[in-house]
């Protein structure tokens, strides 16, 4: 209504500004003298306006007779387009700058507008291989998904703009959550056009999602060939694939080709723990500990990790507390600074029952780095040498209120994973799960907090009776709380008395 309404006012002004503009010039005096061959003509104010205006229009008459006889003398000489490229270069003109500007709007986020431009461009032009990639990108920027579709199944048909076509379309899938069709269409454009890096990082992020583990390995090595890919990355990544897809073949049941496939991925990626891990067990069942030792050093001098240890444990299985913290020696002194290392010693004299030695193994790690499992560690320390109750209860309760520590934390999106994945559950990315503490992580939170198995005391004699740690033990805090009461006050429960392994063969 407003708009209406202005548009009358501006037409009206210009009416009145127009016959203003005529009155004056009928009222003015002089004019225009023109002698053309001897022949004078006179020419008042007004007609002098009118005479140059009708003179503009003939000189651009006759540009444009002149150029259709250009053409005509071109047709003339051989050349049978010249007449349609005449008529059409006007239309060519209108076209271009529609695209132009439908090219403008889309730059600045106008779904509509560059919508409406790219249609105008293809009424004019009639290339829809310039104006149908700009209508469908208009058409999805407008929100209208149908009409984005269509257009890119018009670009399919054609063979220069198929690999756009197939591209578009998947990413409508993707927008849609179809991750099945998305698969298939990434897929095809890939092979399509196989140096496209992006296209190839979104195959191989929906083929792990997937646990295409074999055709993730193909098109990653495809990347590799075509210098996509540095090749230590593609040398950690592809590790990471071949161990889902040892995991993929315990599952089934096929222990050999497992172990073959754990132990190849523990070789392309050393410092991936659960390929060292999964390899480690490999060698074990093969009866090779010396191999399973050497990779679990290997591992244990990059990252010290609860797992390694666990499998460190498990090469043998029944040996005693004492030979056992013999036996760790040759892993304990890498990395002996290493909270981890601290951590694994203090264990390891527990179960030796040597606590003055476990507490110096410990070191001041509860007061520079405290985590819930050092300080679990510390509180079964002050249990075997007899401490107060009270003290037990305070390391105890200090246990529920610092840091959980180190944990599988995807580097994409923080999200924490109770084991390592090749894929984040949370954001989906591929290879992003680093051991760290979490950012902000000042309080352990409730549930599958893994903390040291409490070794506690039997209610006759309220002394500390370690066994033998072979079996693997995962706890949550109401677990732990539990046990914890049990330490301060065995003689309430003498028949819930028990004694576990340390965390170190754990292997959560």
């Amino acid at each position: 209504m407003l708009w209406s309404l202005i548009k009358i006012v501006v037409f009206v002004a210009v009416i009145a500004a127009l016959t203003w503009g005529a009155s004056t010039l009928l009222e003015s005096s002089g004019g225009l003298q023109v002698t053309v061959m001897g022949t004078e003509f006179s020419f008042g104010p007004l007609q002098s306006v009118i005479a140059v205006i009708v003179l503009v229009i003939a000189v651009w008459l006759l540009l444009k007779i002149l150029s259709l006889l250009v053409a005509v003398w071109h047709f003339l000489n051989g050349d049978e387009t010249a007449l349609s490229r005449h008529f059409d270069r006007n239309r060519e003109r209108k076209g271009y700058e529609a695209l132009s500007q439908g090219l403008m709007a889309l730059a600045s986020g106008e779904g509509r507008l560059a919508l409406s431009k790219a249609e105008k461009a293809d009424k004019y032009l009639e290339k829809p291989e310039l104006t149908n990639l700009l209508i469908a990108q208009a058409a999805e920027m407008a929100g209208d998904r149908r009409k984005a579709e269509e257009t890119y199944r018009k670009l399919v048909t054609n063979e220069s703009t198929r690999f756009v076509g197939v591209r578009g379309i998947m990413k409508q899938k993707l927008a849609e959550g179809d991750t099945d069709t998305a698969l298939k269409l990434a897929e095809k454009a890939f092979a399509l056009k196989p140096k496209h890096e992006e296209t190839g990082d979104v195959l191989l992020k929906l083929q792990a999602e997937k646990e295409d583990w074999a055709g993730a390995r193909q098109t990653l090595n495809t990347k590799l060939k075509n210098g996509q890919m540095p090749r230590d990355v593609h040398k950690r990544r592809d590790a990471v694939l071949a161990l889902s897809e040892a995991k993929d073949v315990i599952a089934e049941g096929n222990s050999i080709e497992a172990r073959e496939a754990a132990i190849e991925a523990n070789r392309l990626s050393p410092d991936l723990i659960p390929a060292a891990v999964m390899a480690a067990h490999g060698y074990i069942d093969q009866g090779r500990p010396k191999y399973a030792t050497r990779l679990l050093k290997k591992a244990w001098d990059v990252q010290p990790h609860p797992d390694l240890a666990a499998a460190f444990a498990a090469i043998q299985p029944d040996e005693s507390p004492k030979e056992r913290l013999k036996r760790f020696t040759t892993l304990t002194r890498l990395n002996p600074e290493h909270p981890e290392t601290k951590m694994l010693l203090a264990e390891l004299n527990i179960a030796n029952e040597d606590f003055p030695q476990a507490r110096r193994s410990l070191g001041n790690l509860v007061e520079t780095d405290p985590t819930a499992r050092s300080v679990t560690l510390m509180a079964a320390i002050e249990r075997g040498e007899g401490a107060s109750d009270t003290v037990i209860k305070g390391w105890l309760a200090r246990a529920l209120t610092v840091s959980r520590g180190p944990q599988w934390i995807c580097d994409n999106c923080q999200h924490i994973h109770t084991n390592w994945k090749p894929v984040c559950e949370n954001c989906h990315s591929f290879d992003t799960l680093a051991w760290k503490t979490p950012p902000m992580s000042e309080v352990a939170m409730p549930g599958g907090v893994q903390m040291l198995p409490l070794i506690v005391g039997s209610a006759s004699d309220n002394q500390v009776v370690p066994v033998e740690p072979s079996t693997t033990t995962s706890k949550s805090t109401s677990d732990h709380i539990e046990e914890a009461e049990l330490i301060v006050d065995p003689a309430e429960d003498a028949d819930n008395t028990k004694a576990t392994q340390p965390s170190s063969a754990a292997s959560h």
